[in-house]
Formats: structure tokens, sequence, C-alpha cells
């Protein structure tokens, strides 16, 4: 299921976003990207609709998904 990232506190999107960073592992290009702008990136890619918050009841699990890493088949 779809959350609306607004409908989030932000504390907790703050934390849900810096998860979610921490887990995608270390940047190897050739320019580092700050902590804190990655988090923005995040932010970004939610306004933009590029990326989407799921909430799995099976799971009961919150997680960002980018919206092109969903498989059509999905239950987000």
């Amino acid at each position: 299921m779809i959350v609306p990232w607004q409908d989030i506190p932000e504390e907790t999107l703050r934390n849900l976003i810096e998860h979610f960073v921490l887990r995608e592992g270390t940047d190897y290009g050739e320019t580092e990207i700050s902590f804190d702008d990655k988090v923005t990136q995040v932010v970004n890619l939610l306004k933009n609709k590029e990326a989407v918050v799921v909430y799995s009841e099976l799971h009961e699990t919150v997680d960002i998904k980018l919206c092109r890493d969903l498989s059509s088949g999905s239950s987000a």
C-alpha cells in the first residue's frame, strides 16, 4: 500500500529517508555526495513522484521504493 509521504510526521519521514540513504551504500562516482545532499535528493524524488513510501501489511514494514523499481504486478 502506498502511503502519502505528506501524511508522515516530519521527524518520522526524515528517519525513514536517512535509513533508505544508508542502505543504498557508498557512492563510487567521481564526486562524493554528502549525506545531507543524498537526503535532499530523496525528498525531491518523493516530491516529483519518482519514489513512493510503501507499507507492507504482510511484512509490517515501511520502505521507500523508486517508482522505476516497482513491478507492474506489485500490490503496492
